[in-house]
């Protein structure tokens, strides 16, 4: 069992297939499904926020850092798991929420952030300072990003010191898939080259050594890289490991370091399993998470139609249709194509944008109604069958709906658990 992040790069040179899943969601029941399944095999439990996610503004799930460990902790407690076991980490940290303001505004800010992850509890914190402020062209190079995440460690150190918090993990590095999933097919996607993560590595290293961060960098623990993996609204494409034997070859010459691989969200578990294998044991997963919980509300929504006269027909959907439609900022720059086919997309996409939709208030009465119709009524065998074939569904908890949905989500996670040697 690991006990630290800090294991990985070591159990990877000892050639074992073990990793850690990183659960990038604030949803309740993912957030509840990753704990249970944690303290079921007795391992630690990763769970992030990113900048635009949770940042001192409250981001778009209107948390704080502190917001988002306290309402985290809170699950942890009613589901009695170890707080020592879950670990809090903080994705692509940086300008990017400010990104609009010129540099020295919107780095002042990420500082600030950064500071409040830290004193927070985040203790895993990813330094992405890539993107191009006000008059900056949209991505920068080495030089520049490595000095700017130079100064964010540099407070994030101040910030664990005067705390009296642990010292953070850091990862590096920048060139990931894009957030949330492509919005386009995909037929290939190019693994990083090893000639540019060798730079990146190099760059920071130099960089933080010239600031006094000697010891910070020895806390890098991984760098995040593309390793050829990516899905869009309707395709995933599949890890190919021949393709990245030349970047997985650049871990024998950096030790200290893993990858960290970014956007695995609908891999096969044989696909997961090759990524922990080849030094990528650091599974970030998202919407895959949050789309399996979608369809067996979707699921629920038909079987509540059948089931009570009084539900209506397809509740649920119609109730996020209209609120998507009414409320088209999550959606509307990342969907496109005729009204058939945005209607599909905004309810069935890949990359899951209705996930950020589960919080407002129309979207929770809607999900309470549903489990208000099913909650202590037996759902039939053959009802599950129809419209959640394959489910693992115990007869106990046929009355059941939010047990019916944590194993929805559990079954994604049994990949990951799986892949990560669990």
């Amino acid at each position: 069992m690991f006990k630290s992040l800090s294991q990985l790069a070591s159990a990877h040179r000892r050639s074992e297939n073990a990793g850690v899943t990183s659960v990038c969601s604030a949803h309740p029941l993912v957030i509840r499904a990753a704990l249970r399944r944690g303290k079921l095999h007795g391992q630690i439990v990763l769970i992030e926020a990113t900048c635009n996610q949770v940042n001192q503004y409250g981001g778009y799930t209107g948390m704080t850092p502190v917001d988002f460990v306290v309402f985290v902790e809170a699950i942890a407690r009613e589901e009695d798991f170890d707080r020592d076991r879950l670990i809090f980490g903080g994705d692509h940290l940086g300008p990017n929420p400010w990104r609009q303001l010129p540099a020295e505004e919107a780095m002042a800010k990420a500082e600030a952030m950064v500071i409040d992850y830290i004193q927070a509890g985040f203790t895993k914190i990813h330094l992405d300072a890539s993107m191009g402020c006000a008059g900056e062209p949209p991505a920068l190079d080495d030089d520049v990003t490595a000095k700017r995440a130079a100064l964010l460690a540099k407070a994030a150190e101040r910030a664990a010191k005067a705390s009296g918090f642990a010292l953070p993990n850091y990862i590096i590095g920048t060139e990931v898939p894009v957030p949330g999933g492509a919005d386009h097919e995909l037929t290939e996607v190019t693994p990083t080259g090893p000639d540019a993560a060798r730079h990146t590595i190099a760059v920071h290293r130099a960089r933080f050594a010239s600031e006094g961060l000697q010891d910070a960098f020895d806390r890098v623990i991984g760098i995040v890289v593309q390793p050829g993996v990516e899905f869009g609204n309707e395709n995933v494409v599949e890890y190919r490991p021949e393709q990245a034997v030349a970047l997985t070859k650049l871990l024998d010459s950096e030790p200290q370091f893993v990858f960290e691989a970014h956007s695995t969200d609908y891999q096969t578990v044989e696909s997961l399993s090759a990524l922990v294998r080849d030094g990528f044991p650091i599974l970030k997963v998202g919407p895959g998470l949050t789309f399996a919980l979608r369809e067996a509300l979707y699921g629920l929504d038909l079987i509540a139609s059948e089931l009570d006269e009084t539900y209506g027909e397809r509740s649920l959907a119609h109730a996020l249709e209209r609120l998507m439609l009414e409320k088209p900022g999550h959606w509307a720059s990342h969907y496109h194509g005729a009204d058939d086919t945005l209607h599909v997309q905004r309810h069935y996409s890949y990359s899951d944008r209705i996930r950020y939709y589960w919080t407002e208030p129309e979207a929770v009465a809607a999900v309470n109604t549903l489990m208000t119709a099913l909650n202590g009524r037996d759902i039939p065998e053959t009802l599950l069958r129809q419209f959640l074939p394959g489910l693992p569904v115990r007869p106990a908890d046929r009355s059941n709906p939010e047990a019916i949905l944590i194993a929805a989500i559990d079954r994604v996670l049994a990949d990951y658990a799986a892949a990560c040697g669990w």
